[in-house]
């Protein structure tokens, strides 16, 4: 028999709080609620969760840091809660590992979606369990796509946020490729791009300058205006 997801609502605010559960409720999940970060982790510890629905500027331990340390030690979905103003903290939450992010006031049936769509990919992600990929080469660099790491020609290991890996590997595998940001958004936060949104032009700008930095390059990646990025990956040994 398979368990009705389990969702943890973590949210400061009583009234965004009761809203985002009830309406959770309303569609048949298995609804927690914290108020704080010590809650959520108390009811965590009795009873895992499938997702946690976070507010970034909670008091105390921020969402940020609870996306941190929560995807540091689980695969648990996670959805930040933010304002529409919370351009530079959605960056950085999806940097830090959460998967997608939700603006204040939030439409019911977008969250609806969203939590729908994550829950599926979370499901998916531990049935697939052991199953190895393959590593990918590019230039020297080895991407090993079961651990998450990037090692340089050298063996040494190249620090990457999960943002930048994902787009990384989403790269690699349309080499030659131009890809719309709209493509691109959704290998980070599987969200649909829109033109105020800058979140993919800043990631891809980090991920460029590591690229180019390493001596020599694995890729380059060009902007094609009006469409989007390619990348080009270069042969091993070239520079």
């Amino acid at each position: 028999m398979t368990l009705t997801p389990h969702i943890v609502v973590i949210e400061d605010h009583a009234v965004t709080r009761m809203r985002l559960v009830s309406y959770l409720r309303q569609q048949l999940y298995r609804v927690s609620e914290a108020a704080d970060a010590a809650q959520a982790e108390d009811i965590m510890a009795r009873n895992p969760a499938d997702l946690l629905i976070v507010d970034i500027n909670l008091e105390g331990k921020d969402g940020l840091e609870i996306t941190r340390e929560q995807r540091a030690r689980s695969d648990v979905g996670i959805i930040l809660l933010t304002a529409r103003t919370d351009h530079v903290d959605r960056i950085v939450g999806l940097e830090l590992g959460a998967d997608d992010y939700i603006t204040k006031p939030f439409d019911p049936r977008e969250l609806a979606a969203r939590v729908k769509n994550l829950l599926r990919r979370v499901a998916e992600g531990r049935a697939a369990g052991s199953q190895a990929a393959r590593p990918v080469k590019l230039g020297g660099w080895t991407l090993d796509m079961e651990a998450r790491r990037v090692m340089d020609a050298s063996g040494a290991e190249v620090t990457l946020t999960k943002s930048e890996f994902d787009l990384l590997r989403h790269f690699a595998q349309a080499s030659g490729m131009v890809l719309s940001r709209t493509r691109l958004m959704q290998a980070i936060s599987h969200r649909e791009w829109n033109a105020d949104d800058r979140t993919v032009d800043v990631l891809v700008g980090r991920l460029r300058r590591k690229l180019a930095q390493a001596s020599p390059p694995p890729a380059t990646i060009t902007t094609v205006h009006g469409e989007g990025y390619m990348f080009i990956a270069m042969a091993e040994g070239k520079a």
